[in-house]
């Protein structure tokens, strides 16, 4: 009986995530999704995933280069310790101001634009880095590939979330994060054998090929409806979904939903909390990632290995590093749609706070002996030094920034962006997606900027330590704020957030 009386009360309150009904989705998950042709959609996420490769490319692109200019022969390029964080952290600014953009141009020009002009900042930042000749072309070049950044990491999981259908959208949903975590792992790989300048210019390739592709690429259902362009909506679908499935009936369920949320967001419905509770929650994940320190971590990882003299040369060790993320976030995207949300970010932030935990500890606690080559430098001229470990136990700041990212990597790296994108009412999805993008760097931008100095001042073991907190705050978060998604309605996840019941996830 509780059963029959809770499935009108789903379709009652569905508005915004109209995208199946419950009797519908009944009839067609299985033999819907056995008939859907999904290659062209694969190929459409392909085409716009790359825009993560490039960006998470740029991201790290410090790492293997603050050796190399600190040890640059001319003055006009060579960074100290002044410099430096500026060239690490300014990306994040160039990231913010991207996802404060977007917040226009997801509406204005649609998802596949927007991640098509990103292109143009990336190409001409790359440039810039190719052919400096000062530090205010690399800080410049940083900026602007930080700004495409910002707008890829804003449109690319709406874009996936809007093409792709319910039954893939957990998979599909974990694509980003997995080609900017490859984007970074190729940006290690090359830079064992690769200039600093044939860096920048290898980064130019994914961009030229997303562009290329995403010109074939049918722009998203949803925005196309939202603009009056009932057929091109209509042709769009059909190209993802393929002609012998019943792609109409989706595409009526869209269009009613479109329908019913054509009027624009006003401030007074910011107080509803069908629109407040899941954008601040967003907002928040998108705080506790930063705060826990990843991109930190990535920026200056071959200097913090150096200055912890790790085993193995600190090149290798990023290149490890970013083998091992790739691993965790592949079993990320396979087992999200069976383990759940929750549980994944429960574990992410275990293992985060242990792998912070054990390194500020390590770093603390660890004899002189261990770390005698840089005990007295800052982390930016260890850079420079020759890692001369005396002894194994060295090797476990690396097993712990390994576990760290492999942790990371698993939850909320990936899940972050995936629930933005099924949370999010569909009416502000777009400026929604930008502010947490802006909360997302500007956070990012205040770590990286004041990363170094604090490390320089009061050692590397106090930024790990802080880390390790914030993962323990990230652990209690999940149990009280996020709601699991896994194999939900997005009927059902309105429902919960206009009503607070949760006997909707159920």
């Amino acid at each position: 009986m509780a059963s029959r009386d809770r499935e009108p009360l789903v379709r009652k309150t569905s508005s915004s995530y109209h995208t199946f009904p419950e009797g519908a989705a009944r009839r067609l998950d299985k033999e819907y999704l056995r008939s859907l042709h999904n290659k062209r959609l694969y190929l459409a996420v392909f085409a716009a995933v790359l825009g993560n490769f490039s960006f998470g490319f740029a991201l790290v692109y410090p790492s293997p280069v603050i050796p190399a200019l600190e040890a640059h022969p001319s003055p006009a390029l060579r960074l100290d310790q002044h410099t430096a964080p500026w060239f690490g952290s300014v990306f994040t600014l160039g990231a913010a101001a991207g996802g404060l953009s977007t917040m226009l141009l997801n509406d204005c020009l649609g998802r596949k634009l927007s991640i098509m002009f990103s292109a143009l900042p990336s190409a001409l930042g790359y440039a810039l880095l190719a052919g400096a000749q000062g530090l205010w072309m690399l800080l410049l070049g940083r900026v602007l590939t930080g700004y495409a950044g910002g707008v890829t990491s804003a449109s690319i999981p709406v874009y996936i979330s809007e093409i792709s259908h319910p039954g893939v959208r957990g998979m599909l949903g974990a694509c980003p994060q997995i080609m900017a975590v490859l984007g970074s792992l190729v940006l290690y790989a090359l830079g064992l054998v690769l200039d600093w300048r044939w860096l920048a210019v290898a980064g130019e390739v994914p961009v030229l090929a997303m562009v290329l592709l995403l010109c074939f690429m049918p722009n998203s259902p949803r925005f196309l409806l939202s603009q009056g362009k009932e057929e091109e909506a209509l042709g769009s679908l059909c190209w993802l979904r393929g002609q012998d499935t019943d792609y109409a009936r989706e595409y009526e369920q869209i269009k009613d939903s479109v329908r019913k949320q054509s009027r624009r967001v006003s401030c007074a419905e910011l107080k509803d909390p069908f629109l407040y509770k899941p954008i601040l929650i967003s907002g928040v994940m998108r705080f506790l990632q930063q705060l826990s320190g990843v991109t930190c971590i990535l920026v200056y990882l071959q200097p913090i290995f150096k200055k912890t003299s790790v085993i193995l040369k600190a090149e290798y060790d990023a290149a490890l590093v970013g083998l091992v993320r790739l691993s965790a976030v592949a079993i990320a995207a396979v087992s999200m749609d069976k383990a759940g949300r929750k549980i994944l970010l429960f574990v992410s932030a275990g293992v985060m706070l242990v792998s912070n935990l054990t390194m500020g500890l390590y770093i603390h606690f660890e004899p002189a002996s261990h770390n005698g080559t840089v005990a007295n430098t800052t982390l930016v001229s260890s850079a420079n030094l020759p890692a001369e470990p005396t002894n194994y136990i060295t090797l476990i700041p690396l097993l712990a920034t390994m576990f760290f990212i492999m942790g990371y990597a698993m939850g909320w790296g990936p899940i972050t962006w995936l629930l933005m994108s099924e949370i999010l009412p569909l009416k502000a999805r777009g400026v929604a997606s930008g502010l947490c993008v802006l909360v997302s760097w500007l956070t990012a931008f205040t770590l990286t900027q004041f990363f170094l100095p604090v490390v320089n001042a009061f050692g590397l073991e106090v930024p790990f330590l802080f880390f390790a907190v914030i993962s323990a705050g990230n652990i209690l978060f999940t149990g009280c704020c996020v709601p699991e998604t896994k194999g939900r309605s997005l009927e059902q996840i309105e429902a919960f957030f206009r009503t607070g019941r949760r006997s909707f996830l159920r």
